[in-house]
């Protein structure tokens, strides 16, 4: 929140009392590797000192962990995104690693530290005049929620509707893109903590997605086509949107006091299985729908209504798919995989740039690295779990598995880094939910190319 206070302190009449300024949120954030060095020379006496080099090295990682989702957290702007990004990976870190840290993730997805009324209102007459409050003929001071680029509070349009009004922070572009690269130069304690995740392409990507986060109009725009296509779905609620600028948005009220992340944390078996389903189906059902992929899975965005249905929130971060749908391709190739076809498989991977013909790969290998990817896809049901997601990971992340080796043979266009990452968030999310989903229908109901006609082609 430094930034934001030290950023209007400079622009809107010098206000007073507020200690502290972007210096201080990059020496934070660079402070992170230095602690990370320190603590593992710290470790290095120890077991020179004769302790177990295991439990030393888990020490290490733990207090480093807890240090850095603390740091994140603390300084919200892209510090806050990028932990959120990483913590939907949560599932896929060992137990014994995430356990101390849970509750610290959980946080990340759902709030962060809230900025003060007197700027929030200074943000609003600036936006919508002096006289703001004939619009919002109420509003409430204390935010219902704050995250990583902006905050929410609870108001009344002047038509009677209860309002959601989101508020972007003065400055957070500027922290934005000091904060991530920032984070760039730590990327390798980062990719530490969550094996098998590059962090570089996440930070290139969130650092190219910034300047559309932070058009709320942008943003307007993909939320009212998600809010028109699904418009009486007995499921899935988006909040219509009342009125915008480029830095205010105004939507409907969604009123709830759980989301998935609260819901990973103390759900019920049967709670978890039906919103882990209609989380999934509305992440794949966007594009056909809407002709836009929602880009930020994370769980905070999904809110459980009193009615049943699952709200969703939070549009900045959307995918404009070329045609307005996923590309058949992928639908195609994943069914031929669940079907053991991995001559075509290889083929497919080959034609759409993911293996390129200067890459030899043998088919078996192939088959090896991906079928347990596409286990969720070939039965009539399947169960996520942590200790899947994990077992995924620690397989192509070791470099004495076959799958290590495969993977370093892969190419990822850059048109898919947001479809990889809604992918792959889906599946940590439902990992985290210990969910059991009819994963298969739901790709055949929503993913083209991947159902089988009925003359089996």
């Amino acid at each position: 929140m430094r930034l934001w206070m030290a950023h209007l302190g400079r622009h809107n009449g010098g206000m007073t009392g507020l200690p502290k300024n972007a210096v201080t949120r990059t020496a934070r954030l660079a402070s992170l590797p230095l602690g990370y060095a320190g603590r593992a020379t710290l470790g290095l006496g120890r077991r020179l000192g004769g302790a177990p080099a295991e439990a030393v090295a888990l020490q290490v990682q733990q207090r480093t962990a807890e240090q850095l989702f603390k740091v994140l957290g603390e300084l919200k702007g892209g510090a806050m995104k990028f932990g959120q990004a990483m913590s939907i990976f949560e599932s896929a870190l060992p137990e014994s690693l995430v356990t101390p840290y849970r509750a610290t993730l959980t946080r990340l997805q759902d709030a962060a530290p809230p900025m003060p009324a007197s700027m929030v209102h200074q943000v609003l007459s600036r936006e919508f005049g002096p006289g703001w409050r004939e619009l919002l003929v109420e509003f409430d001071d204390d935010p219902a929620a704050a995250a990583s680029i902006g905050q929410v509070h609870h108001g009344r349009w002047q038509d009677g509707r209860e309002v959601a009004v989101k508020i972007q922070y003065p400055g957070a572009g500027e922290a934005l893109m000091s904060d991530l690269k920032q984070i760039a130069r730590a990327a390798r304690l980062f990719a530490g903590l969550v094996p098998g995740i590059e962090v570089m392409p996440l930070v290139h990507e969130l650092r190219a997605r910034v300047s559309e986060e932070l058009d709320y109009a942008l943003e307007a725009d993909a939320q009212s086509r998600f809010a028109e296509a699904f418009a009486g779905d007995p499921d899935i609620r988006v909040p219509a949107v009342v009125a915008h600028t480029d830095v205010v948005l105004v939507s409907e009220w969604l009123e709830s006091n759980r989301s998935l992340a609260r819901l990973i944390a103390d759900g019920s078996q049967a709670e978890r299985n039906r919103y882990g389903e209609v989380y999934v189906r509305f992440l794949f059902s966007g594009p056909a729908r809407a002709g836009l992929l929602h880009a930020d899975p994370h769980p905070g965005n999904f809110r459980l209504l009193g009615d049943g249905r699952l709200g969703v929130v939070d549009y900045g971060a959307v995918a404009r798919l070329p045609g307005g749908g996923l590309p058949l391709h992928l639908g195609s190739m994943l069914r031929n995989a669940a079907d053991d076809e991995y001559d075509a498989v290889l083929a497919g991977l080959r034609a759409n740039g993911f293996i390129k013909e200067s890459v030899s790969i043998d088919v078996d290998d192939l088959r090896d690295y991906l079928s347990p990817f596409a286990q969720p896809a070939a039965g009539e049901t399947f169960r996520f779990s942590r200790s899947w997601m994990r077992g995924q990971f620690a397989r192509i992340n070791d470099p004495r598995q076959p799958g290590y080796t495969t993977m370093m043979k892969f190419n990822l266009p850059p048109e898919f880094l947001l479809i990889h990452r809604v992918w792959l968030g889906g599946l940590g999310v439902l990992s985290q939910l210990e969910a059991e989903a009819p994963f298969a229908q739901i790709l055949a109901e929503s993913l083209p190319g991947f159902a089988v006609t009925p003359d089996g082609a």
